[in-house]
């Protein structure tokens, strides 16, 4: 009988798919259970990160004497806050693992392989096209210790970015994947200029995940944020935090009393000032970030090199007298971005990764 083994960790990455964004330093890893070419359990990294996905699949069973296991992710080999999962490998008497991914943390790398084949697992590397950057962000989050920084922004068909006359540029069914987007993110970052104009509650107002907040950091290096905000009557039920200097301490624990949490900077002018701020960002646990901003902070951010993919909603309409950008477009134009296959009802969706 030939097996699929695509097939299978393509199953296991759909599963991966759910919880990306929610499981904190750790990887969003999905694992498939088979036996006699038959699915009989499946399982994923939970949100918090803990417990993985091969514990979540393989603890459920009982028979599971000459399974096959498929994960997305060379299993861990190290004892953290949990046992390794090559441990419930071997337990569970699993015959043989599939893996798309080597696992980039040096505790681990590698280091799976020859611990299973040592119990007479056989363990072996499949890689996969189809996903072959779903693990891109965990992989910057381990080499450089700070969050994969994705943008979205959405421009009018004949390039603006603000619509003076109405809120949105583009229709309902971007939206809606741009809340899905947001939703594969652990934080949001913004500008209190943003916030201000917009009076936004950056939230996923999309079916299933209405309950999901991604943390909120809002850069407001003078606290100019507006008191009358709509955010400010949700402060209880979600975390938000306003990045001010250090020399704005007293004037921050105003906002501090109202629910905000205060991150401290000295200064925020170049690019080793932004990685040290998104290296603090990482160490708080926060390892996906959306910068959703205007353009001026768009372009500050491209300029310097600092975003690592990039989402581009293109309305099918034009705003003409309607439409203003504060500032140059030249950076966005410049970006040569791939569109994505998806029926946006006229809309268009483009995706570059850098």
């Amino acid at each position: 009988m030939t097996i699929n083994h695509n097939f299978f960790l393509n199953l296991a990455f759909q599963l991966a798919e759910k919880n990306l964004g929610q499981t904190e330093k750790n990887p969003s890893v999905g694992s498939i259970v088979v036996k006699n070419n038959t699915v009989i359990s499946s399982g994923l990294t939970s949100v918090t990160g803990r417990p993985h996905a091969e514990f979540n699949a393989l603890d459920k069973i009982k028979n599971t004497k000459g399974s096959t296991l498929y994960t997305t992710l060379e299993p861990c080999a190290h004892q953290g806050k949990t046992s390794p999962c090559t441990n419930i490998i071997i337990k569970k008497k699993i015959e043989k693992v599939y893996y798309a991914f080597e696992d980039p943390d040096k505790r681990t790398y590698k280091k799976a392989k020859k611990i299973l084949l040592k119990k007479g697992i056989i363990a072996k590397l499949i890689r996969s096209k189809k996903y072959k950057n779903f693990y891109k962000s965990y992989f910057i989050n381990k080499k450089f210790n700070i969050p994969f920084i994705s943008a979205k922004i959405a421009i009018s068909k004949d390039f603006f970015t603000i619509n003076k006359k109405d809120k949105w540029i583009t229709n309902i069914f971007s939206r809606k994947i741009a809340h899905l987007i947001r939703s594969r993110h652990d934080g949001l970052l913004s500008t209190s200029k943003s916030i201000n104009y917009d009076n936004s509650l950056l939230n996923c107002r999309i079916n299933g995940l209405d309950n999901y907040k991604p943390a909120l950091f809002i850069i407001d290096l003078n606290l100019k944020l507006k008191k009358n905000l709509l955010l400010n009557k949700i402060l209880k039920k979600r975390i938000t935090y306003l990045i001010t200097y250090k020399s704005n301490i007293k004037k921050a624990q105003i906002y501090k009393k109202k629910g905000y949490k205060i991150i401290l900077i000295t200064s925020l002018k170049n690019k080793i000032d932004f990685i040290l701020l998104f290296k603090k960002l990482y160490k708080m646990g926060y390892s996906r970030v959306l910068v959703e901003s205007g353009l001026s902070f768009f372009n500050t951010l491209i300029k310097n090199g600092l975003i690592n993919e990039l989402y581009i909603f293109k309305s099918n309409k034009k705003l003409r007298k309607n439409g203003k950008n504060n500032t140059t477009l030249k950076y966005l134009k410049n970006i040569q971005a791939k569109q994505i296959s998806i029926n946006l009802n006229n809309d268009k969706l483009y995706k570059k990764e850098f």
